[in-house]
């Protein structure tokens, strides 16, 4: 693959970006629904103290929400919305 096409592969608008991310958002808070819940239980009731108390519970759903939200996801959506675009031009050349 040369630069050009590379680069092209890699470059989205900014809304279809922002877009991307939102989706990867939604995506972690549903898989990640298990600790985000086990810490609303713990802050529940608490102001300041939510801080150290819930410390166990905040590195968990940190944790887990990363795995959904990294770069490396993010690149792998946009190449994904790339290819669907790509076909769909193909598709309308075609016809």
């Amino acid at each position: 693959m040369g630069f050009l096409e590379e680069a092209r592969e890699n470059h989205v608008k900014k809304k279809v970006e922002e877009a991307l991310r939102s989706k990867m958002k939604q995506k972690a808070l549903k898989e990640c629904d298990y600790f985000t819940a086990k810490y609303a239980e713990c802050a529940s009731g608490r102001t300041l103290s939510v801080v150290w108390k819930c410390r166990q519970q905040a590195k968990e759903l940190n944790s887990c929400l990363h795995q959904f939200t990294n770069d490396s996801v993010l690149e792998d959506m946009k190449k994904e919305y790339m290819l669907q675009e790509d076909a769909k031009i193909s598709a309308s050349v075609r016809s």
